[in-house]
């Protein structure tokens, strides 16, 4: 799937080349800025531009980024921690640092590496040759459960429940600062972050390039400056929980990204944190084949468990 990204030009870049603007405001250099231009994938308030056209303040701006060429995945020796396995269904809780699957910086040693070795041919053909089997994704630096799609009949029936919110899935996180309530619900639109594309963020008003999206949470400890919260997504949007709690004020401890990475903790304890810390606890779903609901759940990763004992005792 081809990717968008939506661009809002502020009166201080007014007057810059569009090509110009364009390597500065993404990750794209200027040669592939023009590229993009010339083949169409750019529009200026929906219009074509010329590369040497200048931005004005108030400019939205679209590229389309081209899903990248990439070459088969190949399997590789990695283990994995099965939670569950059937003619249909593959269950595994991926550890934290493991990308899903292969891309630009990751060309291996991620998950489909590792299914593709385990699974032979037995894998939803779907999600194409980089992302075989492959029905949801968590992030590189959050650890847990993910089901994987062993046939293109059971992909489908995973996907049709993930889109109709069927599949449960329940998060543990570490936040910074106390949030007020006991429970809540963040119903916020997520879309790309209008000036930085790496990042996701809560977009809103007329205009905005943002899709549903809802959190509901449930503090379950509190410690002085942080607490331990369970978060269950009823939407599944890139980034979602660490989006969410940070917009609230209180972004996930670790996260470098969003803000968490700046805490105290992370510095006299950074032998512990290796990023956000976040973790896909439980998945429910109903199984593809059978239609029976199946519950699975697996315990919090060594790490999170170490960072809750310092925290329980200070």
């Amino acid at each position: 799937m081809n990717e968008e990204i939506f661009l809002t030009v502020s009166a201080e870049e007014a007057g810059t080349r569009l090509d110009a603007y364009l390597a500065a405001a993404t990750d794209l250099t200027r040669s592939a800025a023009v590229r993009l231009i010339e083949e169409g994938q750019v529009t200026v308030g929906g219009k074509r531009p010329n590369k040497k056209d200048k931005v004005q303040a108030g400019d939205r701006i679209t590229v389309t980024l081209p899903e990248p060429e990439a070459d088969e995945a190949v399997p590789q020796n990695i283990p994995l921690d099965i939670v569950y396995e059937d003619g249909d269904i593959l269950v595994v809780n991926k550890p934290c640092g493991m990308v899903v699957h292969p891309a630009a910086g990751n060309p291996d040693g991620t998950l489909v590496n590792a299914i593709l070795y385990h699974c032979g041919d037995s894998l939803s053909g779907i999600g194409g040759v980089i992302r075989p089997g492959i029905v949801h994704r968590i992030d590189k630096d959050t650890s847990g459960l993910l089901v994987i799609a062993k046939n293109d009949a059971a992909h489908l029936a995973l996907s049709e429940q993930l889109k109709v919110h069927r599949v449960r899935r329940v998060y543990h996180a570490i936040a910074i600062g106390n949030l007020r309530e006991e429970t809540g619900t963040v119903d916020a639109p997520i879309g790309r972050h209008p000036t930085d594309r790496k990042k996701m963020a809560v977009l809103r008003g007329e205009g905005a390039h943002a899709r549903d999206a809802v959190t509901h949470y449930r503090v379950l400890e509190r410690f002085a400056g942080m607490c331990h919260v369970e978060c269950r997504l009823e939407t599944g949007r890139t980034h979602q929980i660490r989006v969410h709690l940070s917009s609230l004020g209180h972004p996930l401890l670790g996260d470098p990204v969003y803000g968490g990475e700046s805490h105290a903790f992370c510095r006299s304890h950074a032998a512990l944190i290796h990023g956000q810390c976040l973790h896909a606890a439980e998945l429910s779903l109903i199984h593809p084949q059978s239609g029976k609901e199946m519950h699975f759940s697996c315990p919090l990763p060594e790490d999170m468990e170490k960072i809750l004992a310092i925290l329980r005792r200070t």
